[in-house]
This record gives C-alpha cells, sequence and structure tokens, in this order.
C-alpha cells in the first residue's frame, strides 16, 4: 500500500467532507432540530447541482450568484415538502418521497439531459483557484471551510432568535408549542426551507467542484448526511451546546469522506459503497447505544457507592 497516495486520498477526501457537511447541516435541521423524517433531501441536492450546471452553462451566470439560486431552488422544494405535509396532510416521510419523485423529473427538465457540463465554464472554484494559485485539492479545502463556517455562523445566529427558537421548540414538544399560540404548520414550512436550502447550497458547491450538474447526484445523500450526523455525535456526544453539535456535523462529513477514501485506496470496489455507508450507519449507531449503556452503567455504579457509603 502507498502511503503516500493514502495521505493523498485522505487530505481530497477531508475537502470534499467540508463541502458535503453543508448537506449534513441541512440534514441535521430537519432530523433533529424540527424531528421531522425529511426525505426530500435526495432530490433537494441534486437540484442545487442542476439548478447551478442550468446557470452558469446556460444563463452565463456569476457563479457565486448560482449558489444563492440553487439555495432559493432548495427553499421552494422545503417548502412544498412542508405544504404537502401541513395542508394536505400527507405524513412526514411520503411527503418528502413525492417532493423527491417530482424533482427527478424537474431536474431533468431543467439541465434538458441526464448531465450537464462545467469544464468550460468560471466556478467558484478555479475562479479562486485562478486568483490564489490553488491546486483542485486546496480549492476544496479553503471553499469548503468557508462554507462550512459561514453556515454554522448562519445558523448559531438564527436558532437564537425567536422564530429559531420556536423551530427548536416546535421539534421537542409540538403540542406545548401550539398551546402558547404559536402556528406550528408554519414552523414546519420554514424549517424544512431552511433545511433544503442549505441541502440545494451543498449540491451546487460539490456540482461547481466536480464541474457538473447530474441529475441522479443525490442518490444515497440522505444516508451519506446521516451517518456524518450520528458519526459526529459518537465522537463529540450528543448533550453539548447547539454551536458543538454543528461542528460535529461537520466533523463527521470529514470523517466519513476519509473512511470511504482509505477504504476505496484499500481495495474496496466502488459499486459497494452503499453497502459500506449502510455499514457504517450501523456500526456508528450501535457505538451510540454501547456509550449510552456504559454511560448509564457507571451512573447507576456511582449512586450505588453514594447509597452505600450514606447506609
Amino acid at each position: 500500500m502507498d502511503l503516500s497516495a493514502l495521505l493523498a486520498s485522505a487530505q481530497d477526501a477531508a475537502g470534499q467532507g467540508l463541502l458535503w457537511s453543508v448537506m449534513a447541516i441541512g440534514l441535521y435541521i430537519s432530523f433533529k432540530i424540527l424531528d421531522y423524517a425529511d426525505m426530500t433531501v435526495d432530490g433537494s441536492f441534486a437540484l442545487g447541482g442542476c439548478v447551478s450546471a442550468w446557470a452558469i452553462a446556460y444563463q452565463g451566470l456569476n457563479p457565486f450568484f448560482a449558489l444563492f439560486i440553487a439555495f432559493f431552488a432548495g427553499c421552494v422544494a422545503g417548502a412544498v415538502t412542508g405544504l404537502l405535509h401541513t395542508l394536505l396532510k400527507i405524513p412526514p416521510i411520503l411527503a418528502g418521497i413525492l417532493t423527491m419523485l417530482a424533482l427527478y423529473s424537474i431536474n431533468q427538465r431543467i439541465l434538458g439531459q441526464p448531465n450537464l457540463s462545467m469544464s468550460n465554464e468560471v466556478t467558484v472554484f478555479n475562479a479562486i483557484g485562478d486568483k490564489f494559485n490553488l491546486s483542485r485539492m486546496q480549492q476544496n479545502m479553503v471553499i469548503g471551510v468557508i462554507a462550512a463556517a459561514i453556515s454554522i455562523a448562519l445558523l448559531y445566529w438564527f436558532f437564537g432568535t425567536k422564530l429559531g427558537t420556536a423551530i427548536r421548540a416546535t421539534g421537542n414538544n409540538e403540542n406545548m408549542v401550539r398551546a402558547m399560540g404559536i402556528n406550528t404548520d408554519v414552523i414546519k414550512i420554514i424549517g424544512l426551507l431552511l433545511a433544503n436550502g442549505f441541502v440545494a447550497l451543498s449540491g451546487s458547491l460539490v456540482a461547481q467542484s466536480q464541474s457538473y450538474g447530474d441529475i441522479n447526484s443525490g442518490v444515497g445523500a440522505i444516508v451519506i448526511g446521516l451517518a456524518s450526523v450520528i458519526i459526529g455525535e459518537v465522537f463529540f456526544g450528543k448533550d453539548k451546546s447547539f454551536a458543538v453539535k454543528l461542528i460535529s456535523v461537520v466533523v463527521g462529513s470529514i470523517v466519513y469522506r476519509i473512511i470511504v477514501a482509505v477504504v476505496l485506496q484499500l481495495g474496496l470496489q466502488t459499486n459497494d459503497l452503499k453497502l459500506l455507508t449502510a455499514s457504517l450507519v450501523a456500526l456508528a449507531l450501535g457505538m451510540q447505544r454501547v456509550v449510552k449503556y456504559l454511560t448509564d452503567k457507571k451512573v447507576s455504579q456511582k449512586i450505588g457507592e453514594e447509597g452505600e457509603q450514606n447506609a
């Protein structure tokens, strides 16, 4: 095994992990904060990439502006899922699946073909890379760090506002929030809108990094995002501040990508990546259970010892 090749692969994977971490942060908002099993993610991630490719390759728009358009498109997708659930009373998982399914056709319409190259166009990555003479790996690292840091800072501020607090409260106890006279349906729509906006933003970043948009780029994104969230919780634990929780998602995304890169270097076939991802999620969930069991056991022993001493 070539150690230098393994190290280079891990560094490249870390850059990719930073770009994908924005998607994992979006997933964290819906699954963890809002407590909503949103299946829109696969579709909204691809939507971000397709909209970005359309804006740059077909419309000749500024690549930075394309990121905002992709974010807005993701917000619309999240709002549709929210409306299907709140207005038509469709169960959360089914509402997300319906939107995800519709987005496949919409993404095809946007591109007019299964994929669209941006190799001859100016993207955020080659624009910054040419200006500062950065390699592709360095471009991913720099832009990934900036994107993740801005996302964490904005969300940390937003969830400290009244509206952000209402979203967090709705995820914790919807009935209590409703009893306080707050319209939880609106809160859910806003939460899903925001979550899918960040997912689409990540899709746009990844598409510009790879220099093409693809209607299938979001397949399995939801599992990758969950793996990132769960791995982050294994490393940092659950009972941490909100800022640390967001950082843990980014770290989890990086660790996931590095694990995948190392395993591929060791000889795993790319066709087995879905199996690897499922195994990592199952392993991380299992580790959470083990850690919780050991922690509870330790606490019980401590209480027992204190009881004996008091007796």
